[in-house]
């Protein structure tokens, strides 16, 4: 599939939640081009809307009312609001699971047809760095919080199937300025990779619900694209301008599971509660 570069359609109003979130702030500016109007929300306060083309919503997503208001209106959702860090499940249960739920539920009452769903890499956390994964892999979500993506990535499933609602979910491995660490030499997705992503994400026909890996076009990555090939995401840059950088880092010990599994620290976080 070929994949041009030039601006789509806009769409009359997206939804952007978590828009006060690291990932949230830099998608606030590079989305633009693809809306007439971009409707920003978060449970965090957010500066105002700079013009007329922003819109600014405070929105607890454990908040079904609230969340039904919120997507009133909208052409198309981009979920990436929720907790995005290893917590209790209590913590995790209200704004990713609850959350999740709400989101799906008002795109079906305002007959909202496309969702785009941050997941992440740890919803196959467990598995080690040797191994290279596609879609298909079974998941081994590695903490509460891979397990809410996990539950999001099904509920995508469940309102395809139900109610054709269509849903593109990105599992993101490590979408940050540059890698931090030898394991996101590999995990590394570039805002501008990723801003691309979401284009083809939002755009694509057909795309039922797919799953598809947030990556850069690293030297060595651990997962397969090939069963989401139809969104024509072809990533751009590289972690390499970066390792020197990084490699000048101290080596982790062996036993660190940095060094072992996909998921890193987080298969090693927690209990919680226990104190």
């Amino acid at each position: 599939m070929t994949n041009t570069r030039t601006v789509q359609t806009p769409f009359n109003r997206l939804l952007l939640t978590g828009a006060a979130g690291g990932l949230g702030k830099v998608l606030r500016e590079t989305l633009k081009p693809y809306a007439k109007v971009l409707r920003l929300s978060d449970i965090a306060p957010m500066a105002c809307a700079a013009d007329s083309r922003e819109e600014t919503i405070v929105c607890d997503l454990a908040d079904k009312q609230a969340v039904h208001q919120l997507v009133e209106g909208v052409d198309a959702i981009l979920h990436f609001g929720g907790v995005s860090v290893e917590r209790s499940f209590e913590e995790i249960l209200g704004p990713n699971i609850s959350g999740v739920f709400h989101i799906y539920e008002a795109a079906r009452r305002h007959g909202v047809k496309r969702v785009v769903f941050a997941s992440s890499n740890h919803v196959i956390g467990f598995y080690q760095q040797d191994q290279t994964l596609d879609a298909r892999s079974p998941r081994r979500p590695d903490g509460y919080y891979g397990l809410s993506k996990s539950y999001g990535e099904d509920m995508a499933t469940f309102y395809f199937d139900r109610y054709g609602i269509e849903t593109v979910s990105i599992r993101i491995g490590s979408s940050f300025p540059e890698p931090q660490n030898r394991r996101m030499m590999h995990t590394w997705l570039s805002f501008a990779d990723l801003t691309q992503l979401l284009e083809r994400a939002l755009y694509t026909p057909n795309v039922g619900h797919t799953v598809v890996y947030g990556a850069s076009n690293n030297l060595n990555v651990w997962w397969d694209n090939r069963y989401a090939a139809h969104l024509g995401f072809a990533p751009k840059d590289t972690s390499e301008i970066y390792r020197d950088k990084v490699e000048a880092q101290p080596m982790p010990p062996a036993d660190d599971p940095s060094r072992i599994y996909q998921g890193g620290a987080f298969v090693a976080a927690g209990p919680f509660g226990d104190e």
